[in-house]
């Protein structure tokens, strides 16, 4: 493994910018230093080797596996997350196969999932403040010194270009509000019938656009940015994710999962908003509804990791983010120095903070009253990394762009005490400043 110096900045959108024409360019955005967390942004493109997955896939996760094995193992820096592997996302509906669903074969306007087997990657840490083009053995000659010339004549502290981007209608709610409340009040059925103790439900937001989404992306991260952003330009479209949700980190045998379930609107007003994060706080539906996933995530961990290990080190801890709180739970565990990451994806995949408990039920439900296929949205994007280390996120917050069309959508989990008109007033909430920004900016 080879690895390069290069400049500071936080200005990571002229690097990508930077690399922007190469194939298959990806953004692991932490969206420091306006999202809470961040530390690493992971930029690459042009993979050696990649792989488009399907909702009918039986075995997804192995392939994603097989796919890293291409990469030679290399040995772990304490500083590095990544040296080399594969980058990708996850769409929803490859989870059916592992949950014993028949596979959903509705169209999504990107793949069911996709990954790329990345040999190089420039490695932002604005904890440290360094900045390193790392390659891997693979990475060859040519495509050293294309990068060293791309990143050694680059102004760090030019904005991107602005390219030209803009919505060429609003956006389309999926449901009306009388039609979302119907859909929660028969997920509430479902409860006191015994079913699910909850589901997540979503709506879709659609609107379509012409030019270039990066321009949108830039715009959408000054507002709304997560720790575990991302943008994703494939063949096929783009993904922009603000998400502000981990699913797993792995770092060698280490598992750990931070649960979002718990959400309060935030107020321009400093006494107003304290008073929305200290009800939250004190929801007793918001920690029950929290509590719930953390069960299941127990449960989850508990298929791959090591008997007595899955601890539970932080309970309904409050996270602001730019638009909403939230509570935030943490669980971790360690896995048999035999267990891949991609085995752990295959037992957890989807988050449970998404799909429901119990899951497979839920995923049932969510099946039947959703007018669309989720596609990426609540999948995962993320990271598994040759030297043993892994990161993916929830993907929500997330917006699909391809063939003219972008799409975000919203939702949240349903309970025994949801009232519904209050869970569509969350979901609102939830992608609000998405769609202000993209409509007031991009008219």
């Amino acid at each position: 493994m080879q690895i390069i110096s290069l400049p500071y900045s936080m200005n990571t959108g002229a690097a990508f910018a930077a690399l922007a024409d190469l194939p298959c360019p990806v953004w692991l955005d932490s969206g420091n230093p306006s999202a809470r967390g961040g530390r690493f942004d992971i930029l690459s493109a042009d993979p050696i080797s990649d792989l488009r997955l399907s909702a009918d896939s039986n075995t997804p996760f192995q392939q994603i596996d097989d796919l890293l094995c291409e990469l030679a193992p290399q040995e772990e820096d304490q500083q590095l997350p990544f040296c080399g592997g594969v980058i990708g996302y996850a769409g929803y509906e490859i989870g059916s196969s592992s949950n014993f669903l028949p596979p959903d074969n509705r169209k999504t306007p990107l793949p069911g999932g996709y990954f790329g087997l990345y040999t190089w990657a420039l490695i932002v840490d604005h904890q440290l403040q360094a900045s390193h083009l790392v390659f891997h053995p693979a990475c060859t000659e040519p495509q050293k010194r294309d990068l060293r010339a791309r990143f050694s004549g680059l102004d760090w502290h030019r904005t991107p270009a602005a390219e030209h981007f803009r919505l060429t209608s609003t956006f389309k709610h999926e449901f009306t509000a009388e039609q979302y409340q119907a859909q929660i009040s028969r997920i509430l059925e479902y409860i006191r019938a015994g079913d699910i103790y909850q589901a997540n439900f979503t709506q879709r937001f659609d609107a379509c656009y012409e030019g270039n989404t990066f321009a949108a992306y830039l715009a959408l991260r000054q507002r709304v940015a997560g720790p575990f952003s991302a943008f994703l330009a494939l063949p096929e479209g783009q993904l922009l994710s603000l998400s502000p949700e981990r699913f797993i980190r792995a770092d060698g045998s280490f598992l750990q999962t931070e649960p979002i379930k718990g959400t309060a609107p935030r107020s321009g007003d400093p006494v107003e908003d304290s008073a929305f994060a200290r009800s939250l706080m004190a929801s007793r539906k918001d920690r029950a509804e929290n509590l719930m996933i953390v069960d299941l995530l127990r449960n989850d961990f508990g298929k791959v990791c090591r008997r007595g290990s899955v601890r539970v080190p932080a309970l309904f801890e409050l996270q602001s983010f730019a638009n909403v709180h939230h509570l935030v739970s943490t669980i971790t565990g360690q896995v048999p120095e035999d267990v891949e990451f991609p085995q752990v994806l295959e037992a957890c995949f989807p988050g449970g903070s998404i799909t429901g408990a119990p899951k497979r039920r839920a995923m049932e439900i969510i099946r039947e009253l959703e007018l669309s296929p989720r596609g990426a949205y609540c999948g995962s994007i993320g990271y598994i990394s040759s030297c043993g280390r892994a990161d993916t996120n929830i993907a929500i917050r997330t917006l699909t762009a391809a063939a003219g069309k972008i799409s975000c959508a919203a939702g949240g989990g349903i309970v025994a005490d949801s009232d519904p008109a209050a869970e569509h007033r969350e979901c609102l909430d939830k992608v609000r400043l998405i769609l202000e920004t993209l409509e007031s900016r991009f008219p």
